[in-house]
């Protein structure tokens, strides 16, 4: 049951806010009593930390089997962007804006956690583009992936890109694009313009 109740809390959390959603609309969509809830999460905090945690963890899961691949570097990084779209739901409602905001203390350790593994993540993926001969060879490896890091988690900061001004979706693709563009080799731009390509027919 527990595991259930993560399901249906994270879904919607993401559809409709970690704000929005009491414990009472996540008792009526499931048809048990509150206090089935309770006996699994002493308070909402706890269920929203759950949540959180456990998305990340799938998430993370979903990205190490995309770099496991060792697709073109390009390529792998427009797989995450689509399997973390999926993942979570186009970010309808700003799940992050409303968890920065009501919890936290969840949101930063969440941060810290996810950064780290960003970090690995990315390092990885432009060395091996470098190798390739698809980013271009005078590049600071270091600087390039806390830019590009910093740069994911602000094009989901509201103070700078408000809700309705663009889709999560629309984001993502400018900032992949806009961050690709300025590492690439010409042999890496032919590669990234048939990705474009692709994915406008």
């Amino acid at each position: 049951m527990k595991e259930k109740i993560l399901e249906k809390a994270t879904d919607m959390f993401l559809n409709l806010g970690f704000k929005s959603v009491t414990m009472d609309d996540l008792a009526n969509e499931m048809g048990i009593s509150k206090k089935t809830i309770y006996t699994h999460f002493e308070n909402k905090t706890k269920l929203v930390q759950e949540c959180t945690f456990s998305l990340m963890g799938q998430i993370n899961s979903g990205v190490e089997l995309i770099c496991a691949n060792l697709k073109n570097p390009i390529e792998e990084l427009y797989d995450i962007k689509k399997f973390v779209i999926s993942h979570l739901k186009d970010e309808k409602s700003s799940p992050q804006y409303q968890l920065q905001k009501y919890y936290p203390k969840i949101f930063a350790n969440l941060r810290k956690k996810q950064y780290e593994i960003m970090q690995d993540c990315t390092v990885n993926n432009i060395k091996r583009g470098l190798e390739l001969g698809i980013y271009r060879e005078n590049l600071n490896v270091e600087f390039v992936s806390r830019i590009y890091i910093s740069g994911v988690a602000s094009i989901k900061d509201d103070r700078f890109f408000p809700e309705g001004n663009f889709s999560a979706k629309e984001l993502q693709d400018y900032f992949l694009e806009y961050h690709l563009r300025g590492i690439v080799t010409p042999k890496g731009r032919k590669i990234l313009n048939d990705i474009i390509d692709s994915t406008h027919e």
